[in-house]
């Protein structure tokens, strides 16, 4: 019985990493998304680099402060309450919109959004320094009409 159950998860396992494979073949052109799914898997996409970005933004915030355990715990504490609002916020806007098939990108524009502008919060309080000395990373970049 267990080899037989090996044997099927293995096989299931080889075809999704195939359906996996061949589906990242088929990369999306988010410059000419057409339909609901293209478009929200753009903003997905979109989404994931801009948390990967807050993320790059926070790890170093927490090292260039890390002589200061009680600043970096305040950091801490800090995202995960921005985490908690952004999250009740986003879900809000997909609330608001949840009788349309818009509700998808909103959610997430809302969420790219409220992450591009927490990196900049992060980079402006804990990256930067009064003089002119250079900031310990490049100013992430906002596209100031969304904002």
């Amino acid at each position: 019985m267990k080899k037989v159950l090996t044997v099927v998860l293995l096989t299931c396992l080889s075809l999704l990493a195939s359906a996996s494979a061949s589906a990242s073949d088929d990369a999306i052109d988010c410059e000419n998304a057409m339909n609901t799914i293209e478009i929200n898997q753009c903003a997905s996409i979109e989404l994931e680099t801009a948390q990967v970005e807050l993320d790059q933004y926070l790890e170093a915030s927490f090292e260039h402060n890390a002589y200061d355990a009680e600043l970096v715990s305040s950091i801490r504490v800090a995202q995960d309450s921005w985490q908690a609002y952004m999250t009740a916020h986003c879900d809000s806007v997909y609330t608001q919109w949840r009788d349309g098939s818009i509700r998808g990108v909103m959610a997430l524009s809302c969420k790219t959004k409220l992450t591009k502008q927490r990196t900049h919060e992060v980079w402006g309080n804990f990256l930067t320094y009064m003089d002119s000395t250079p900031p310990v990373l490049p100013e992430p970049k906002l596209n100031r009409s969304q904002y």
